[in-house]
C-alpha cells in the first residue's frame, strides 16, 4: 500500500499530458483532499454548495460519486440547495448561524462543507467560517484550498478533472490501494 502523496502523482502522472497542470498544485490538493477523505470515512455528510456559474458541476457530482458500478459503500452526500432552496437569500452573519444551528440538529455537527466556485461568492460564506471544508476557490487564495482561476479557458474540463482524481482517490482508500501519511 503505497502512500497517498506517492499515490496521487502516480495517478496524475498515469493520465498523461492532460493532468500536467494538477502536478504543480499537488501539494494544495493532498491536504485538502486527505481531510475531506477522512471526514468522509469518519461518516460524516458532505454538504455541497456550488457557485451558480458551476451548477452544472454539482448535478454531475450528485449523480456520479454513488454509481452502483463503483462498487462501493454509499457516500453521504446532498445539495445546500436541496436542504434550503432560499439559501442564496441569506445575507449575514446572523442569519448563517441560524442555518448552522438547522445543520447542527439535522446532522448532529457529522458533516462538512464541499464548495466550488470564486471566492467572492456570497454561497461560499458558510464555507470559508469552517475550519473543516472542502474549497475548491477561484480567484482567491484561501489556507488549506485549492486554488483555481475562473478566467482559465479549460476551467470546466480542469473541474470535471478534479472531480475524477477525487473519485479515484476516494475509491483507493476505502479499497486500500492507499493509506495516509501520518
Amino acid at each position: 500500500m503505497s502512500p497517498f502523496g506517492s499515490w496521487t502523482l502516480e495517478a496524475i502522472r498515469s493520465e498523461g499530458a492532460s493532468l500536467s497542470w494538477l502536478e504543480e498544485l499537488r501539494f494544495e490538493w493532498l491536504p485538502a483532499t486527505q481531510s475531506a477523505i477522512s471526514q468522509i470515512l469518519d461518516s460524516k455528510t458532505i454538504i455541497l454548495i456550488i457557485d451558480k456559474e458551476y451548477m452544472w458541476l454539482e448535478k454531475y457530482i450528485t449523480m456520479s460519486i454513488n454509481k452502483t458500478s463503483l462498487g462501493r459503500p454509499l457516500i453521504p452526500i446532498v445539495s445546500i440547495d436541496a436542504l434550503y432552496p432560499q439559501y442564496s437569500d441569506i445575507i449575514g452573519g446572523e442569519m448563517i448561524d441560524m442555518f448552522e444551528d438547522m445543520l447542527s440538529l439535522a446532522y448532529k455537527q457529522e458533516y462538512f462543507f464541499w464548495y466550488i466556485g470564486r471566492g467572492e461568492c456570497k454561497r461560499c460564506d458558510i464555507a470559508k467560517r469552517s475550519d473543516r471544508s472542502y474549497l475548491w476557490i477561484m480567484d482567491e487564495n484561501f489556507q488549506n484550498a485549492m486554488t483555481l482561476h475562473s478566467y482559465d479557458k479549460h476551467i470546466d474540463i480542469k473541474l470535471l478533472q478534479l472531480y475524477a482524481l477525487f473519485d479515484k482517490s476516494l475509491s483507493a482508500v476505502l479499497f486500500g490501494e492507499t493509506e495516509f501519511e501520518s
